[in-house]
């Protein structure tokens, strides 16, 4: 079991999100992480959607997203062969004597402080999934009040792009999926 990467790009319109995680629920499939955002091209939205599961169940999830009218294009995004983020933002207990500890371990990471009151101390972190659970790993001992992940989202390396199959010019063909 490993955990997959599906990019979406689907029509921007009421329903699509419902759409998509009822296909999932219906199935038994947990989705991990969901990130749905607009695309340069404000009608259409890009999903990225991870999920754990071996070979088999990837492939059934995406030959029923290709089924679904409101979906564009498909595509697994490889591991070695993507960039992928998230954002997090966490509340900490951070008092006169902690604070110090707090944002070293912070500066480490490359986050950023962005609100400190007399007792706490709230950073802004942005990487893979690995960085920001080894952050927490160290942030844990002096007190996690809050915590708020954005979910993942990842783009291809290089060149080729996710785009609607017709936007796909013969001279640009090799760039699309």
């Amino acid at each position: 079991m490993k955990q997959h990467v599906v990019s979406v790009l689907v029509e921007n319109r009421a329903g699509t999100l419902s759409r998509v995680a009822g296909l999932f629920s219906r199935r038994g499939y947990n989705i991990d992480s969901l990130t749905v955002g607009e695309t340069e091209d404000a009608s259409i939205s890009r999903m990225t959607i991870a999920v754990t599961g071996d070979d088999a169940v990837l492939e059934q999830i995406v030959k029923q997203l290709e089924k679904l009218v409101d979906v564009i294009a498909v595509k697994e995004l490889e591991n070695a062969a993507c960039i992928r983020r998230e954002i997090m933002l966490v509340k900490v207990k951070a008092d006169e004597q902690t604070r110090p500890a707090v944002i070293e371990i912070a500066g480490i990471f490359r986050s950023r402080v962005i609100d400190v009151s007399p007792t706490t101390i709230t950073l802004e972190a942005t990487g893979d999934i690995e960085k920001l659970d080894g952050l927490l790993l160290l942030l844990r001992p002096y007190g996690i009040l809050e915590l708020a992940r954005t979910g993942l989202v990842a783009l291809e390396r290089g060149p080729k792009v996710l785009a609607i199959p017709s936007a796909c010019s013969t001279w640009a063909a090799s760039m699309c999926q």
